[in-house]
């Protein structure tokens, strides 16, 4: 149903699961399982996989922090864009990209969802895409020092929020990993 013609497929978006954003995630071990068997789930299918990477002055590039996590690897025909902002398609390739690949439909996993999560899938919205939020392969970490709510009640939050968007020609979802469904 998006708004982008002529863009019928649908592709795994991986953001910042990166060695520094990943070091104190909530419930790491379970999310970055998840994530696994949605990348599992996408190349079984041929679903197009686009791994997305921040870089900034506290997550320097090339850096060790900056990699993402050895559980997770990229195969080298799966596209990888690199970011500076927290919306993926800001200053980025990422939406020429998903051009080249005909997708209109986005399924989002990674980290961290108060930021970069949250403002890619808005991003990706208001561009025209249908975007399906992963219930449990989203993660972001421990922000209450600075007055933010605890990781669980982001993350929860997020998923309550989103399954409400609603726009002309666009969808919005929230859905657990076992209930992704990629077709070929």
């Amino acid at each position: 149903m998006t708004t982008l013609p002529d863009r019928t497929k649908t592709a795994l978006v991986v953001i910042d699961v990166q060695n520094d954003v990943m070091a104190d995630a909530y419930q790491r071990a379970p999310v970055v399982a998840n994530i696994q068997t949605l990348v599992d789930a996408a190349r079984s299918t041929g679903t197009q996989i686009v791994w997305v990477q921040h870089s900034d002055d506290d997550l320097p590039k090339d850096s060790e922090e900056w990699e993402y996590i050895p559980e997770l690897l990229r195969r080298e025909t799966e596209p990888l864009v690199h970011k500076s902002y927290g919306d993926s398609f800001e200053g980025t390739d990422l939406e020429d990209v998903l051009a080249r690949g005909e997708v209109g439909s986005l399924v989002v996993a990674g980290a961290q969802t108060d930021a970069c999560i949250r403002s890619t899938i808005h991003g990706a919205f208001t561009r025209g895409y249908d975007v399906t939020l992963v219930s449990d392969a989203h993660t972001t970490s421990d922000n209450s020092e600075w007055g933010a709510p605890g990781p669980e009640q982001v993350i929860a939050h997020t998923n309550l929020y989103w399954k409400y968007q609603d726009a002309p020609g666009r969808t919005a979802a929230v859905v657990a990993t076992e209930d992704v469904g990629f077709s070929k």
